[in-house]
């Protein structure tokens, strides 16, 4: 019997050359391929939601194969996540609708970025954030955000050399804010972990993230705006010019790209 299984992946994108199959580099789809193949013992293929580049991250990838077997999701869940080696995990593994597509059944997509606003670097974690030192005036970054919400032509956050028949996307939701907090006594406190002891103001490390969803993103989209809001919120271009920027459709206006490590896709949407 024919069955659509349709899957959510976790991984960590710092080892793979992104998601899907090229000549050069080990990808996420290619491994996971590898691995569901062995445990069905027959090949199959396997579409994702859409890509993510090399060095991104993600807790809600959506993918779906089709295949011909018995096996149970609860067991080609387990079997999967227990011979794969490289970090990659499915979350959850589930029967759907023979027609179901992880591609073009999605109706918006989620993805967040971090940023380590601080004086100093991070050791633990530094592979899942951009380092930015000088502080960040978070006002002015959430309205350009503002400016971002809607149907809007994104040519200009669009990374070079990589044409779409159109560059239109619609944009739901996209905000900034910090995801720690500082009591008034100066004592620092993650949003995860209250510290038995006062952290002196001058060594917090405050971290932030940016927050975006909607129906599709061009290829290094979610970055560039990041990098061109990160460019707000140095002073360096005011929302004025950030609204300019995404009018004019021309990349070369837009700020540089944000590293990869510090995006994730967090979730797709049906």
């Amino acid at each position: 019997m024919i069955t659509n299984f349709k899957v959510i992946v976790e991984y960590d994108g710092s080892h793979f050359a992104g998601w899907q199959i090229q000549k050069n580099g080990i990808t996420v789809q290619e491994e996971l391929q590898k691995a569901i193949s062995m445990i069905l013992n027959k090949p199959v293929k396997l579409t994702g939601s859409g890509r993510t580049d090399a060095g991104v991250h993600a807790l809600g990838q959506v993918a779906n194969f089709h295949a011909d077997t018995s096996i149970s999701p609860e067991n080609l869940l387990k079997g999967v996540n227990s011979i794969i080696k490289l970090p990659i995990v499915l979350r959850s593994c589930d029967i759907v609708e023979p027609h179901f597509h992880a591609r073009y059944d999605a109706i918006s997509k989620e993805y967040h970025y971090y940023i380590l606003n601080s004086e100093t670097p991070c050791s633990v974690g530094k592979d899942y954030i951009w380092h930015i030192r000088k502080p960040l005036d978070m006002e002015i970054m959430n309205q350009c955000c503002g400016i971002l919400i809607g149907e809007h032509d994104f040519k200009s956050f669009e990374a070079s050399g990589s044409p779409r028949a159109h560059t239109i996307r619609n944009i739901y939701s996209a905000g900034i804010e910090y995801a720690d907090y500082i009591e008034k006594s100066g004592t620092f406190l993650s949003s995860a972990m209250t510290p038995a002891f006062p952290v002196p103001v001058r060594s917090i490390r405050r971290k932030v993230v940016f927050r975006i969803v909607g129906n599709g993103f061009l290829r290094f989209m979610v970055r560039n705006i990041v990098g061109t809001l990160v460019m707000a919120g140095l002073s360096r271009i005011t929302h004025d010019k950030f609204r300019y920027i995404l009018e004019a459709k021309d990349r070369t206006l837009a700020g540089a790209t944000a590293p990869a490590r510090g995006l994730f896709l967090m979730g797709v949407n049906y």
